[in-house]
């Protein structure tokens, strides 16, 4: 039995078999939190519960007025009666299953803990057991309030998809490289799968550098970097109905016609020993079509070179999609060289395309896809342009039946598509202060209580709520520090204005 903490009482709405309340007994200042759980022995055997709410009361300061008068008479009520032995803490307590000691089963608690029962801090083998943790699965980070390391098995927590949500500044990308660490440590019997990262800003570019501080473990040699500045999207893998994505306003007529262009094309390529083309020939070949009404092929050239104009499709794919995903090995897209939005979905929506055919077709092994800044690729409102939105949705609703899985990242959870975040089954929830995203946390997320919600608009940095398919019950987690080196934005602002200075020493006599 763990650490003896408290006793059950009796109240005027307990115990029930929903929950009880005890009074703290084993520390005068109290040493329960909120979130810790427990365990009460019963006949039919122990019954695991988590503390609510805690409170402290003491019967010399009941009644306001007569607090009120002895403080009016200049006279310290501390210094009159024995205060300090009278105040006492009380918790409340939810139950959540019942422990069998013998068979090792939970069930649902039946029936109500009795008045003067011992509780007891929880047992760390049962919480494991309690919480669905896996010995071998991903170690974020310690319980809060415990020293039960939290392991989530990988299928649960990624088979249908994860999302990190919190407000800017409060750990995401930090959690996101905690799980990407995890990822690429798995043993090959443990099953590896790879990993591919859309990285908006560049945060995940450290993984491939060398470690510089003492303790850092050196993930270099399994992660490769991609300049999405560079990339080379192939033409000849492009469909009309690709193409008419990354230009929305193309007609239907408009569509149909490409289609026949392009088909016209592969044709004469094949029929004339194979090679390839270009977007730049795909718009000569609409020029030279006789068969088009004019109308259509005017509009039809203005969407085709105003995609020409981003430079982004070849006639061949650089880098090579088949190769950029292998188990143990991280792909990060570098996408913080590029401004425009735009240019950013479509390339996204091109890889993300490719590599779910690829992966549908068995060509490349399982993955998890992680997308940061996942509202900027798939907003929720139907009236914001999304190139890359149907293929996140598609990617949502199906990825799991091939062994595609989805973390998306977002500050924003109100603004991502509710169609992909019905579909993240487990959610990792940092602190969060914006009323409307916590409003549709609460709507959204089962198992988010009033009380968590409360909770996790205080939330400090470095602790997270985990709810959904990869724990049987939300939890707080205290999450471990990682061991990659971090990037130029997990450093404070006065040591980036120091390296600055470091690079660019100050000419005093230009300033004078």
């Amino acid at each position: 039995m763990g650490v003896g903490i408290g006793t059950v009482i009796s109240t005027p709405n307990g115990p029930r078999s929903g929950g009880f309340s005890f009074v703290v007994t084993s520390d005068p200042t109290g040493n329960v939190s909120q979130g810790e759980f427990i365990q009460v022995e019963t006949p039919p055997g122990l019954t695991i519960a988590c503390v609510t709410e805690v409170y402290k009361t003491n019967r010399y300061f009941d009644r306001a007025e007569t607090v009120r008068e002895w403080e009016r008479r200049g006279e310290n009520v501390e210094n009159i009666f024995p205060v300090g032995k009278w105040e006492y803490m009380v918790a409340d307590a939810r139950c959540l299953a019942l422990y069998n000691q013998t068979t090792g089963e939970l069930d649902k608690p039946r029936q109500p803990v009795s008045p003067g029962s011992k509780v007891y801090q929880a047992d760390e083998e049962i919480l494991e057991k309690l919480l669905g943790l896996d010995p071998d699965g991903l170690e974020i980070g310690y319980l809060q309030h415990h020293n039960t390391p939290v392991k989530l098995n990988l299928t649960r927590t990624f088979q249908k998809h994860a999302a990190i949500l919190a407000m800017s500044g409060a750990g995401k990308s930090y959690l996101a490289s905690v799980l990407i660490e995890e990822l690429l440590d798995r043993r090959v019997e443990g099953g590896r799968v790879g990993v591919v990262v859309f990285d908006t800003h560049g945060e995940y570019t450290s993984f491939g550098l060398k470690p510089t501080t003492r303790g850092e473990v050196d993930y270099s040699d399994r992660c490769v970097v991609v300049d999405a500045s560079k990339m080379r999207l192939a033409t000849p893998h492009l469909t009309a109905f690709n193409i008419s994505e990354y230009a929305p306003d193309m007609s239907s007529a408009q569509m149909r016609e490409l289609s026949r262009v392009l088909e016209e094309l592969r044709e004469d390529i094949r029929t004339g020993g194979g090679g390839s083309y270009t977007l730049e020939d795909v718009c000569c070949r609409v020029e030279q079509d006789n068969q088009m009404p004019r109308r259509t092929k005017e509009a039809l050239l203005s969407w085709l070179y105003d995609l020409s104009n981003l430079r982004l499709f070849h006639d061949v794919e650089e880098p090579v999609l088949e190769d950029v995903v292998a188990p143990g090995l991280l792909t990060v897209f570098d996408m913080s060289k590029i401004i425009d939005l735009r240019k950013k979905q479509v390339l996204l929506s091109y890889a993300a395309d490719r590599l779910f055919t690829l992966r549908r077709d068995e060509q490349i092994p399982p993955f998890v896809m992680v997308v940061e800044e996942a509202h900027q690729y798939a907003p929720e409102s139907s009236f914001v342009r999304a190139i890359s939105r149907r293929i996140l949705e598609t990617i949502a609703r199906e990825g799991r039946k091939f062994s595609l899985a989805l973390l998306l990242i977002s500050q924003r959870p109100v603004r991502l598509s509710t169609t992909v975040l019905s579909q993240c089954n487990t959610q990792f929830i940092l602190r969060v202060n914006n009323p409307y995203d916590l409003d549709h946390l609460g709507r959204s997320s089962e198992g988010i209580t009033r009380e968590t919600l409360n909770t996790i608009s205080s939330l400090p940095v470095g602790e997270v709520l985990v709810v959904g398919e990869a724990v049987n019950h939300p939890i707080f987690v205290r999450v471990r520090k990682r061991r990659s080196p971090e990037g130029r934005y997990g450093i404070s602002l006065e040591e980036a204005a120091r390296r600055y200075e470091q690079r660019n020493p100050p000419d005093i006599g230009c300033l004078a």
